[in-house]
């Protein structure tokens, strides 16, 4: 019986043993066959994967930076805006907040978090799609560098492979620096270090916490997420950064919390490119791109040292804005900018004053008003700013003429307020002065110019050019006026005429008749009598008289005399690039040539002789810090430093006695010349003192007048004396220094010869050495040998 019972159990048993057995081989199998398909699968999506290994030569593309004279950013060039910094530049509570945020058991896993895949992949068999990747920080590395972001199985397997090989590779420290460095955070920046400058304007070592968990919630969607544009979006995920930080222990409830309630500022995204030097940072851009290639300039990261003076360039731009208004104000009023119905004025207040935002209103803004009342008894009109409230008198407008055909010698000065202005009027104004006791400002009329001009200034002795701007306002024009515009420069180009004569047997004291000139072409039906630009001609007068009084008829003779293609050779030889027509209106500027050449030929008077190309960059470096470029200020001698003394002496004199007059005001020494054409379309004032050369232009892009007597003297050379005059505050003087072969001497101002006490004047003549005149002038009452038979005596 017993062994009957016993003999039941052992079958009973043998059979549950058959039964596990069977159900260990299934699992057995099954798991022999999972295995399988992971290996296979693991082979079949690893081959053709991207060697890791070249993560180790992290080299992503980086930001081009450009710096001033005195090695201050100016400027950035870019594709993606990314600045690498290592990990030890990076604060433990950023590391901490992405960590938190993106990867909590980074530290722990391999590459692959297992829990969080399986989460996210009974999150998407729910959704029926891939709403979730469960990505760790490693796989992120993964697919930035070597993957697609399309969202497909496929990807996410070769992610998973590619992640778990890069954990084995590198170290977290290192995974965190490729991840940190590269990730995408909105707003136009790549990895941490320009994230913080774009929305803190500050470096990643610089940030706080709350700073920290703003950034770290913005991988998951940088826009959807961003700071600027959805705050409230980006509060809530900053709150959930910190909670995540607080759960894992990277700080404490106390100091999330503190976080949460902290205000943050945010900044604007710097400007660079436009900020200061628009015009010079897009000329060094193109030249850099021509010199390097498009992927150098925007991925390579070089740092690019730039001779431009961020001061000098500003006072540039101030110059030229001040310069231009007042010619646009001599020309007259355009008008309102518009003319608003009653009914429309409070509508565009309003859309003003958000315009403006939280910018606050103070002396010397130049802004939008609205004409709400004119008061002819009180003569003044009201204007309001948006929220304020200003006073324009009428002797801050009596300029606003109506503006005068060209040429005009009609000047119609207001008489009334309402001739002008009336109620509804869209103007610009000036804000002069806060009175408190009356609660408004008082205002100055206003137009913006839309005459256009361009300065240029460089230091002759090694060609750095320490400003440029190209026209008034970048933002309305790219074009850069001071090197790719080809204008007539007028009476500017003279100085090459006479350097050449001087070169070629002429002297300060030669004499040449002021006469009438008279060209035929009988092909053409046409004749040409050129005019001196006073209309009268001046007989016989000295060659130095020609230059400093800028006479027409002088210098057409003189070129005559030299020879067309000599001085075209000549001009070349100086600096000229430009094709010069081959004709005598040479000699008055009619050929175009550009800003910056014309700039390079007075930089050789200057320079004693010696021609060095204009410089823009100094030196280039790579991202390690290579150098790539180093400029080379070799100087040519291209005519003698005695032709270029007297060239400066000559000069010299035009400011003090001729058309250069208004330059005197700079009260230190400085030579130049005013270059206007005919038909008063281009104003030009070239000068220089020893320590810069300064070439302006002033002139409407269309080619048309600027109105009468708006010549170099007047449009010009004042913008040339205010920037100036900036620049060399405070500066002390120097003197322009003769070379050894020149000399001085006392001539007859009338005959060129040397003086007798009889001579009515009496000037110094600047010679080269042997050329002074031998022969003293006549006496009046002294008769010639021919004249004695002539006269019969």
């Amino acid at each position: 019986m017993v062994f009957g019972r016993q003999r039941k159990i052992w079958k009973k048993e043998r059979k549950i043993w058959k039964v596990a057995k069977g159900v260990f081989g299934l699992f057995a199998s099954a798991g022999l066959l999972f295995l399988i398909v992971i290996v296979g699968v693991y082979f079949y999506f690893s081959s053709g994967l991207p060697q890791i290994k070249t993560l180790e030569e992290y080299q992503p593309p980086v930001v081009t930076t450009i710096y001033s004279d005195d090695d201050h950013k100016i400027g950035e060039f870019y594709k993606q805006r990314r600045i690498v910094i290592p990990l030890k530049e990076m604060p433990d509570q950023l590391i901490h907040a992405f960590v938190a945020a993106e990867d909590a058991r980074f530290y722990e896993h391999e590459g692959i978090d297992v829990f969080s895949i399986a989460r996210a992949f009974f999150r998407n068999l729910e959704a029926g799609r891939i709403v979730q990747g469960g990505s760790t920080i490693t796989q992120q590395v993964a697919k930035s560098f070597f993957l697609t972001p399309k969202q497909t199985y496929t990807r996410k397997i070769k992610e998973a492979i590619l992640a778990y090989r890069i954990d084995k590779h590198f170290s977290k420290e290192e995974i965190l620096f490729l991840y940190l460095n590269q990730i995408y955070l909105g707003n136009g920046a790549y990895g941490v270090q320009a994230a913080a400058q774009n929305y803190f304007n500050k470096s990643a070592k610089e940030l706080n916490l709350p700073e920290c968990a703003m950034l770290a919630g913005l991988p998951q969607a940088p826009s959807f997420y961003s700071p600027k544009a959805h705050p409230e979006r980006a509060k809530e995920r900053q709150i959930y950064v910190l909670t995540r930080m607080a759960a894992e222990g990277f700080i404490s409830q106390d100091e999330a919390t503190e976080a949460i309630q902290r205000k943050i500022t945010m900044a604007s995204k710097p400007e660079w490119f436009m900020e200061n030097t628009p015009y010079y940072t897009e000329h060094v851009r193109k030249w850099i791109k021509a010199k390097f290639g498009t992927d150098a300039l925007y991925t390579d990261g070089l740092k690019i040292y730039t001779c431009v003076d961020i001061k000098m360039q500003k006072a540039a731009q101030k110059s030229i804005e001040k310069g231009l208004r007042a010619l646009d104000k001599r020309r007259g009023y355009r008008g309102p900018l518009l003319r608003l119905e009653k009914s429309e004025i409070e509508p565009y207040l309003q859309s003003l004053k958000k315009e403006r935002g939280a910018r606050k209103l103070f002396d010397g803004v130049i802004t939008h008003g609205v004409v709400i009342d004119v008061d002819e008894t009180e003569q003044r009109i009201m204007v309001r700013l948006g929220g304020a409230v200003g006073a324009l008198p009428f002797s801050h407008m009596r300029w606003a003429r109506q503006q005068a055909p060209e040429f005009s010698k009609e000047t119609k000065t207001v008489k009334a307020l309402a001739e002008r202005l009336a109620v509804g009027d869209v103007i610009q104004v000036k804000l002069k002065k806060w009175q408190p006791s009356q609660g408004q400002w008082e205002l100055r009329l206003e137009q913006k110019p839309n005459v256009q001009s361009a300065l240029l200034c460089m230091q002759p002795e090694n060609g750095h050019v320490k400003a440029m701007v190209g026209g008034r306002d970048f933002a309305e024009s790219q074009f850069n006026r001071a090197v790719q515009a080809r204008r007539q420069p007028g009476s500017a180009f003279k100085p090459i005429i006479y350097a050449a004569a001087l070169d070629n047997g002429y002297t300060v004291a030669s004499i040449i008749p002021d006469s009438p000139l008279v060209f035929e072409n009988k092909e053409l039906d046409y004749t040409w009598k050129p005019e001196n630009y006073d209309k009268t001609f001046h007989g016989f007068t000295l060659f130095r008289e020609g230059l400093i009084h800028s006479r027409n008829i002088v210098t057409l003779k003189i070129l005559q005399d030299i020879g067309i293609d000599y001085a075209i050779d000549y001009a070349h030889k100086l600096g000229i690039d430009s094709h010069l027509d081959r004709n005598l209106a040479l000699g008055l500027g009619a050929s175009g040539v550009s800003l910056l050449e014309l700039t390079e030929v007075y930089s050789v008077f200057a320079n004693q002789g010696r021609r060095v190309e204009p410089v823009f960059v100094r030196r280039i470096e790579d991202r390690s810090g290579h150098v790539i470029y180093q400029a080379e200020n070799e100087a040519e001698r291209v005519i003698s430093p005695a032709t270029a003394y007297i060239m400066t002496h000559l000069l010299q004199k035009v400011v003090e006695e001729g058309t250069g007059w208004r330059v005197r005001a700079l009260q230190r020494p400085a030579a130049g010349k005013t270059g206007t054409t005919n038909d008063l379309n281009d104003a030009w004032f070239m000068g220089y003192t020893p320590r810069c050369v300064t070439g302006v232009w002033v002139g409407f892009d269309q080619g048309r007048p600027l109105g009468k007597n708006e010549t170099g003297s007047r449009a010009a050379s004042p913008i040339w004396l205010d920037f100036m005059q900036q620049i060399l505050s405070g500066k002390p003087q120097r003197v322009f220094h003769a070379p050894d072969n020149v000399v001085f001497t006392k001539i007859d101002a009338e005959t060129g010869l040397l003086p007798i006490p009889a001579s009515d004047e009496v000037i110094w003549g600047c010679f080269k050495k042997g050329t002074i005149p031998k022969r003293h002038t006549r006496s009046p009452d002294q008769i010639t040998h021919e004249e004695f038979f002539k006269k019969g005596f």
